[in-house]
């Protein structure tokens, strides 16, 4: 058995009591948030539950991040709820198919590090929405869209719902200062699902919102036409959703590193998340990415390995096989009560803390990156447009930063040491600082303490060579690396390069 373990990467000590109890809450918390994404996108309930059972298990066994935990999630699920209203359920499925292809290239290619861009107040800003997004869902089910009604429970069953959730959140507050053997969440659930069991009490259950109960998830290549048409149709849907789902699954894959101190595999996770949508696409899972909210689940209940969300994954295959009317039966009180303190415990909170420590353009970046996240519920374009806004602002203030001392030597040559980067947005000034008519006829431009960046930076190096060389002038260029030397090839004719040091950086390389 430790042999098997040791080949999906069970290489530290299991405590198989922790992995077990984790897996099983997980279970529970990703029942509901699969039922209903599914049933928000017009489709079968199971379908929804396929994905759950489908995406975990791929993810756990492949994955590169132990302890993450992937599932049908809105994020990706939202992208596609347009394609399946318009053409049908089966470009649905062949969009995962074709998005889970697009996510193994990824993987494949290696391009995962490049989540590695995403700056930290973006990643605050896309947890502090996050954890909106996760409360506000569990206030919506103190609505009732049943019997023709629609509208916010009032009189009995609300105050009856309001205390089942306070109870559920206060076992898993007071539970973990008496003892921590086993998961609060789970024990909440547990005495919650008791306690309206045995006493009878009418109130919200699983029940309510559909029947899980079903049978094992069969293989079938999705029914559409395989022509150029039906590709036109659903690349462009299984693009946005490759991209949402590695932006959060990587994400989530950084914050579980953080909290437990380790290192995962970004692009080995891009190419599980890519398998386990071609899986899904093809057996009748609605596809999806790394759930955060259960992926915290999990990792707050003491799970390390990948054994909790195999079990995760089983547990839901278990109840769609068997235990479907049992689980039926459990509380949306004690669910609800769990997910809120998962969108708790989401929140940032360090971010008010270190707010007055922040520079303005990240707390204004981090305020819009949760906006977005909340308003439109597409953590994706939330996360990209954080991205761009960061690069700009860095671009900007680095663009300030160019400066150049000048001198004259011995022998009558003036020097023009730069300091700051040489890229795009400091082209302009960099040219500002030369006065090519009345410099002497040897000039030197000192790049020890600056950086050529970009091809930019190389194009203004040409124009202000060209321009001495046609006062018949001679320029010089100390301190370039051998990579900017390679770039300037274009202008060796007019340019005297003249390396003395060969600094330690490098010109748009990726080691």
């Amino acid at each position: 058995m430790q042999k098997i373990f040791n080949l999906f990467d069970f290489k530290q000590s299991i405590n198989y009591k922790n992995e077990i109890l984790a897996g099983l809450t997980v279970a529970m918390t990703m029942i509901p948030e699969s039922l209903s994404f599914a049933i928000l996108a017009g489709l079968s309930p199971l379908t929804g539950l396929y994905a759950a059972f489908l995406m975990g298990l791929v993810t756990a066994i492949l994955g590169g991040r132990p302890g993450m935990v992937s599932g049908g999630a809105g994020a990706t699920v939202v992208v596609l709820i347009a394609l399946a209203s318009s053409h049908g359920v089966e470009y649905l499925f062949g969009a995962v198919v074709l998005g889970g292809f697009l996510q193994l290239l990824v993987g494949l290619f290696k391009l995962g590090k490049f989540v590695r861009l995403i700056p930290q107040p973006v990643m605050y800003g896309f947890l502090n929405g996050l954890a909106v997004i996760i409360f506000m869902a569990q206030v919506a089910q103190f609505k009732i869209t049943e019997r023709g009604i629609d509208g916010w429970m009032q009189g009995a069953p609300l105050y009856l719902m309001i205390g089942l959730t306070a109870l559920t959140i206060a076992i898993v507050i007071l539970l973990p200062k008496i003892t921590k053997a086993v998961p609060a969440s789970l024990v909440a659930i547990l005495i919650v699902f008791g306690i309206v069991y045995f006493f009878d009490i009418d109130t919200k259950k699983v029940v309510d919102i559909a029947s899980i109960s079903g049978s094992l998830p069969a293989f079938r290549i999705p029914e559409i036409p395989f022509s150029l048409a039906t590709l036109q149709i659903i690349f462009p849907y299984a693009l946005v959703m490759a991209g949402v789902g590695l932006i959060e699954s990587l994400l989530t894959l950084n914050m579980v590193d953080e909290i437990t101190n380790t290192k995962g595999r970004s692009n080995r996770e891009a190419a599980a998340q890519g398998l386990a949508n071609i899986t899904n696409g093809f057996f009748g899972g609605m596809g999806g990415c790394a759930m955060v909210a259960q992926t915290l689940v999990n990792v707050g209940a003491g799970a390390r390995t990948r054994l909790s969300a195999i079990i995760g994954a089983v547990t839901i295959l278990l109840i769609i096989l068997v235990a479907g009317p049992v689980i039926e039966q459990i509380p949306m009180a004690a669910l609800v009560g769990v997910m809120m303190m998962v969108a708790i415990g989401t929140f940032e909170w360090v971010s008010f803390r270190i707010i007055s420590k922040m520079p303005r353009p990240d707390i204004l970046i981090g305020m819009l990156v949760a906006v977005i996240t909340v308003l439109l519920h597409n953590l994706a374009l939330a996360v990209l447009i954080g991205v761009v806004i960061s690069a700009l602002v860095f671009a900007w203030e680095s663009a300030k930063r160019i400066r150049a001392r000048k001198f004259m030597d011995d022998r009558g040559a003036k020097h023009y040491e730069i300091y700051g980067p040489l890229f795009f947005g400091s082209t302009t000034t960099f040219m500002e600082k030369f006065d090519v008519f009345n410099d002497p006829n040897e000039v030197i431009i000192d790049f020890k303490e600056s950086r050529v960046v970009d091809m930019s930076a190389i194009e203004a190096l040409n124009k202000i060579t060209a321009k001495y060389h046609q006062q018949g002038k001679t320029l010089h260029l100390r301190h370039l690396s051998p990579d900017c030397r390679q770039l300037l090839k274009n202008a060796e004719g007019v340019i005297d390069v003249n390396i003395i040091e060969d600094p330690t950086y490098r010109v748009m390389t990726d080691r």
